[in-house]
């Protein structure tokens, strides 16, 4: 394409976008509006969120209090690494854990080369992904979400959303009040890519291991869902 041409298609368009006030842009988009959320997988919110974190090709353990969550994190780790050591952020609701009753030996901080296993706090769990949302801090640092053989997430039961709509909606509501965090970040999953055949890969960049501890008062059908999947792990 010539010179010329480029020039006159360009100013064409600026010519079109004249004619448009912003108010007008608005409108036009807001009147497309947005595509509904898929169907979950479940209607209670605690198995929908579940199968999509196993479709996910993540593992799930459910506990009521926080001192069977150090018990299930203790479950997972000896199985892997015949130990039970962690990193995990200083954040005050992991700080607070009852580490002692299970054995847990956690080292606060960031993940350093030679850790394979990290743990981190979500914010809020998002049933329509099965993704679990932390924010990256001192905190919570982002080499325990992204450099860690094994990621292990605590989410409660009490912050899960059904959309990613509702999930920003309380992003944002939170924002107002704390301020914005160095980053926001969408776990779903194992860290995943595909070769030239579309071959999925796990682990390639990441993670190659996603283990979910759902906190809270679980319904006991969601509870089989994710005992029946460790199962079938074994």
């Amino acid at each position: 394409m010539s010179g010329s041409a480029r020039s006159e298609i360009f100013a064409h368009l600026r010519e079109a976008g004249r004619g448009e006030s912003e108010e007008n842009i608005q409108r036009e988009r807001l009147s497309l509006g947005s595509a509904s959320a898929p169907a979950p997988p479940a209607t209670e919110i605690c198995q929908a969120f579940i199968l999509n974190v196993l479709k996910n090709q993540g593992s799930v353990a459910c506990v009521n209090n926080r001192a069977e969550a150090v018990q299930a994190i203790a479950h997972y780790l000896y199985p892997h690494f015949h130990n039970y050591r962690l990193v995990t952020g200083n954040d005050p609701r992991l700080a607070a854990m009852p580490w002692r009753d299970a054995g847990v030996l956690p080292r606060f901080g960031s993940l350093e080369a030679g850790e394979p296993v990290a743990l981190s706090f979500a914010r809020l769990g998002v049933v329509e992904t099965g993704a679990a949302v932390t924010w990256t801090s001192k905190a919570n640092p982002a080499a325990n979400n992204f450099l860690p053989e094994h990621h292990i997430v605590l989410v409660d039961k009490n912050d899960l959303v059904p959309t990613m709509e509702k999930a920003w909606e309380r992003i944002h509501h939170a924002l107002e009040k704390t301020g914005r965090p160095r980053g926001i970040n969408f776990i779903a999953g194992p860290s995943s890519t595909a070769d030239i055949e579309g071959e999925l890969i796990y682990g390639a960049h990441g993670p190659h291991r996603w283990h979910v501890v759902l906190l809270g008062d679980v319904p006991v059908d969601a509870q089989n869902i994710a005992r029946a999947a460790q199962r079938n792990q074994c």
